[in-house]
């Protein structure tokens, strides 16, 4: 093992010993399942739509879309990086093991790319995503699914993504308005 996966491996340890009890074992799956294949973000783009905040409801898909593009089909393969219940087999589970590789967290990544998004166009709604999202990373963590830089690395990439997706949303809205109104820019 290299020394950044002992410090992560460390880290997990220390939040396992530390934070594992009852209520964090009920409420840590039911926070990571809010994310599967972007289930919660869905939802919050659907709502953007149903109240005609159709910029935010793009951005949160791009954002989402994105991810998984970059997180799921690019990065994981490229780096390849096990898992930590991969490395340690015996480590009781609470949710399935997962397949795919641990670099980087598509959940945090996801999470925070919809989470920004939802910051730019709506703030106060935007700081309940983001605390949404953080703990969804910190699930990740706490399940044993992904390492700390994992979650730091998904996370970090998804702000990234998701300032990237609202800066296009905007830009192209700016644009359809300009025209639809007669003016050039």
């Amino acid at each position: 093992m290299d020394q950044i996966t002992e410090f992560d491996m460390a880290v997990l340890h220390f939040l396992h010993d530390k934070l594992s009890c009852g209520v964090m074992d009920f409420l840590m799956p039911l926070f990571t399942c809010l994310t599967e294949m972007g289930a919660v973000w869905l939802i919050a783009a659907l709502l953007f739509l149903m109240f005609r905040k159709y910029r935010g409801s793009a951005a949160i898909a791009g954002g989402l879309l994105s991810s998984l593009l970059v997180g799921n089909l690019l990065l994981k393969h490229l780096v390849a990086r096990p898992r930590p219940c991969w490395i340690e087999p015996g480590f009781p589970m609470l949710i399935a093991v997962p397949q795919d590789f641990s670099f980087p967290s598509a959940h945090s990544m996801a999470s925070f790319a919809a989470a920004v998004a939802i910051f730019h166009y709506n703030r106060r709604f935007g700081i309940a995503a983001l605390a949404v999202a953080a703990i969804i990373a910190f699930s990740r963590l706490y399940l044993f699914v992904h390492f700390p830089t994992d979650v730091l690395g998904g996370s970090l990439i998804g702000v990234g993504l998701g300032v990237t997706s609202y800066m296009l949303t905007d830009k192209i809205a700016d644009r359809i308005v300009e025209k639809r109104s007669g003016n050039k820019m």
